[in-house]
């Protein structure tokens, strides 16, 4: 399902060969028809988006929005598994997986990386496809909420994405994930109270001045 391939692009980190893609895209997207209507419109929004303004600029966007934000991250298990050791055996299940299947990824890629995931998909013919997908849709699900709450454009990928396994991130409650709902601010949580004297507090060591 090429469909699959255009959104795992979508959603990775810009670059100049994806920007270069977008028409070929779009035509994937019109050719197998799997979204209408408003979900459409906001993919085709998307990708109308991306083709314009500075590159830089989309790439720093998507940084602060996936690579310095837990609650958004793109590492499926790290929404299912948190820092369990549970994680690290579904890498290892995941990435027999995707060698059962003749793909061998980079030993510095996580398999459990959602476009890389999804690139795989789309080597699959579409019922085990689906059926794949299926069993990570409730971590998309959420992250899809956590975007449209945000009013991120990229919420329509990860919708776009629900929408092919059956669900629907419009029609779902919220699910519990790992990772909380939203990031703390940093700034906040390391600031520290003021430190404050009361009078007559010195350190008895310390010379009274005279």
């Amino acid at each position: 399902m090429l469909t699959l391939k255009v959104l795992a692009a979508l959603l990775d980190y810009p670059n100049p060969s994806t920007i270069r893609a977008l028409p070929e895209m779009r035509a994937v997207l019109e050719q197998e028809g799997k979204f209408a209507g408003p979900l459409a419109d906001r993919l085709f929004g998307l990708l109308d988006g991306l083709g314009q303004g500075d590159l830089l600029d989309h790439q720093a966007a998507w940084v602060d929005q996936f690579d310095r934000s837990r609650s958004l991250s793109l590492h499926l298990f790290e929404h299912v598994h948190g820092d369990s050791r549970d994680r690290g055996q579904a890498m290892v299940d995941l990435t027999a997986l995707y060698e059962s299947h003749g793909l061998a990824i980079d030993a510095s890629e996580l398999p459990d990386y959602l476009p890389l995931f999804l690139e795989f998909l789309s080597l699959l013919d579409d019922e085990p496809a689906v059926e794949l997908l299926d069993e990570a849709v409730h971590v998309v699900e959420a992250l899809a909420l956590r975007l449209e709450e945000r009013g991120n454009a990229y919420a329509a990928v990860l919708t776009a994405v629900a929408a092919l396994a059956g669900g629907g991130a419009e029609s779902t409650g919220r699910l519990p994930l790992a990772t909380p709902e939203k990031d703390e601010d940093i700034d906040a949580a390391w600031e520290e109270e003021a430190v404050r004297f009361a009078s007559g507090a010195a350190l008895p060591a310390c010379p009274a001045g005279g």
